[in-house]
Protein backbone atom coordinates (compact mmCIF):
# COMPACT_ATOMS: atom_id res chain seq x y z
CA UNK A 1 0.00 0.00 0.00
CA UNK A 2 1.11 3.33 -1.06
CA UNK A 3 1.28 6.78 1.65
CA UNK A 4 1.81 9.87 1.22
CA UNK A 5 5.95 11.13 1.84
CA UNK A 6 6.37 13.73 4.00
CA UNK A 7 9.37 15.99 2.46
CA UNK A 8 11.61 18.43 3.77
CA UNK A 9 12.80 22.15 1.96
CA UNK A 10 13.79 25.44 2.52
CA UNK A 11 14.16 28.82 1.33
CA UNK A 12 17.85 29.89 1.86
CA UNK A 13 18.44 33.34 2.58
CA UNK A 14 22.44 34.17 1.86
CA UNK A 15 24.08 37.24 4.11
CA UNK A 16 22.86 39.76 0.90
CA UNK A 17 19.09 38.58 1.93
CA UNK A 18 19.23 36.58 -1.05
CA UNK A 19 17.47 33.31 -1.74
CA UNK A 20 19.02 30.35 -3.59
CA UNK A 21 16.82 28.71 -6.36
CA UNK A 22 18.10 25.75 -8.13
CA UNK A 23 17.06 24.00 -11.58
CA UNK A 24 16.20 20.95 -11.29
CA UNK A 25 14.99 17.95 -14.05
CA UNK A 26 12.98 16.50 -11.60
CA UNK A 27 10.81 20.12 -11.72
CA UNK A 28 10.57 20.09 -15.37
CA UNK A 29 13.64 22.04 -15.53
CA UNK A 30 12.34 24.69 -13.20
CA UNK A 31 13.44 26.59 -10.65
CA UNK A 32 12.43 25.37 -6.90
CA UNK A 33 14.23 25.39 -3.53
CA UNK A 34 16.10 22.35 -2.13
CA UNK A 35 15.31 19.54 0.06
CA UNK A 36 14.10 15.79 0.09
CA UNK A 37 12.46 13.34 1.47
CA UNK A 38 12.27 12.36 5.49
CA UNK A 39 14.09 8.98 6.24
CA UNK A 40 11.95 6.89 9.31
CA UNK A 41 12.91 8.31 12.33
CA UNK A 42 14.74 11.33 11.57
CA UNK A 43 13.33 14.30 12.91
CA UNK A 44 12.59 17.13 10.26
CA UNK A 45 14.65 19.69 10.82
CA UNK A 46 17.68 16.97 10.57
CA UNK A 47 16.32 15.93 7.44
CA UNK A 48 15.80 19.24 6.47
CA UNK A 49 19.66 20.37 7.18
CA UNK A 50 21.20 16.86 5.63
CA UNK A 51 18.93 16.92 2.49
CA UNK A 52 20.29 21.03 1.59
CA UNK A 53 24.21 19.79 2.63
CA UNK A 54 23.67 16.69 0.47
CA UNK A 55 22.29 19.08 -2.26
CA UNK A 56 23.93 22.33 -2.20
CA UNK A 57 26.61 22.11 0.47
CA UNK A 58 25.40 24.47 2.76
CA UNK A 59 25.32 24.63 6.40
CA UNK A 60 21.91 26.28 7.38
CA UNK A 61 20.93 27.89 10.88
CA UNK A 62 17.78 29.98 12.00
CA UNK A 63 15.60 27.67 10.77
CA UNK A 64 11.91 28.62 10.88
CA UNK A 65 8.52 26.50 9.75
CA UNK A 66 6.53 28.54 7.27
CA UNK A 67 3.97 26.49 5.06
CA UNK A 68 2.50 23.07 4.97
CA UNK A 69 1.39 21.84 1.42
CA UNK A 70 -0.04 18.96 -0.44
CA UNK A 71 0.83 17.95 -4.16
CA UNK A 72 -1.01 15.17 -4.94
CA UNK A 73 0.75 13.94 -8.53
CA UNK A 74 1.73 17.38 -9.47
CA UNK A 75 2.36 17.78 -13.45
CA UNK A 76 5.40 18.96 -13.16
CA UNK A 77 7.45 16.71 -11.21
CA UNK A 78 8.70 13.76 -12.57
CA UNK A 79 7.05 10.50 -10.82
CA UNK A 80 3.45 10.62 -9.57
CA UNK A 81 3.61 11.34 -6.11
CA UNK A 82 1.55 12.13 -3.39
CA UNK A 83 3.87 14.71 -1.26
CA UNK A 84 3.25 16.64 1.78
CA UNK A 85 5.82 19.54 1.57
CA UNK A 86 7.34 21.22 4.64
CA UNK A 87 8.63 24.05 4.28
CA UNK A 88 10.76 26.34 6.28
CA UNK A 89 13.45 29.92 5.97
CA UNK A 90 16.70 29.37 7.12
CA UNK A 91 20.04 31.18 6.86
CA UNK A 92 23.57 30.36 5.63
CA UNK A 93 26.88 31.96 5.39
CA UNK A 94 28.02 30.72 2.37
CA UNK A 95 28.01 31.97 -1.60
CA UNK A 96 29.20 28.75 -2.37
CA UNK A 97 27.29 26.08 -3.48
CA UNK A 98 27.72 22.77 -4.51
CA UNK A 99 25.16 21.07 -6.40
CA UNK A 100 24.75 17.07 -6.64
CA UNK A 101 23.01 15.33 -9.40
CA UNK A 102 19.50 17.08 -8.19
CA UNK A 103 19.98 20.02 -9.84
CA UNK A 104 21.71 21.40 -13.02
CA UNK A 105 22.22 24.88 -12.22
CA UNK A 106 21.73 27.49 -8.97
CA UNK A 107 21.06 31.57 -8.31
CA UNK A 108 21.09 33.90 -5.56
CA UNK A 109 17.72 35.79 -6.47
CA UNK A 110 16.20 38.78 -3.89
CA UNK A 111 12.75 37.65 -3.21
CA UNK A 112 10.98 40.32 -5.12
CA UNK A 113 12.91 39.01 -8.44
CA UNK A 114 11.42 35.73 -7.81
CA UNK A 115 8.29 35.64 -10.34
CA UNK A 116 11.38 36.78 -12.95
CA UNK A 117 12.21 32.66 -13.11
CA UNK A 118 10.25 30.19 -14.09
CA UNK A 119 9.31 28.40 -10.88
CA UNK A 120 8.22 24.68 -10.26
CA UNK A 121 5.12 23.37 -7.89
CA UNK A 122 3.85 25.97 -5.74
CA UNK A 123 6.66 28.25 -5.11
CA UNK A 124 5.21 31.16 -6.84
CA UNK A 125 2.18 30.84 -4.27
CA UNK A 126 4.70 30.67 -1.78
CA UNK A 127 6.72 33.41 -2.36
CA UNK A 128 4.56 35.46 -2.71
CA UNK A 129 2.56 34.13 0.91
CA UNK A 130 6.19 35.21 2.28
CA UNK A 131 6.58 38.77 0.08
CA UNK A 132 2.78 39.29 1.84
CA UNK A 133 3.45 37.79 5.54
CA UNK A 134 3.96 40.95 7.06
CA UNK A 135 0.95 42.83 6.09
CA UNK A 136 -0.79 40.01 6.70
CA UNK A 137 -3.62 40.26 9.73
CA UNK A 138 -3.37 36.36 10.58
CA UNK A 139 -0.42 35.52 12.24
CA UNK A 140 0.07 31.58 13.75
CA UNK A 141 2.50 30.64 16.24
CA UNK A 142 3.37 26.71 15.17
CA UNK A 143 4.68 24.89 18.76
CA UNK A 144 6.39 21.00 17.56
CA UNK A 145 9.41 19.28 18.81
CA UNK A 146 7.61 17.32 21.57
Amino acid sequence: MSYPEPAVSAIIFNPDNKILLCKSHKWSNKYVIPGGRIELGEKMEDALKREILEETGLEIYDIKLISLKEGIYHDSFHEKKHYIFIDYICKTDSYDVVLNDEAEEYVWVALEDTDKYELGGFLKDLFRELRDMEKSEYKTEIFYGY
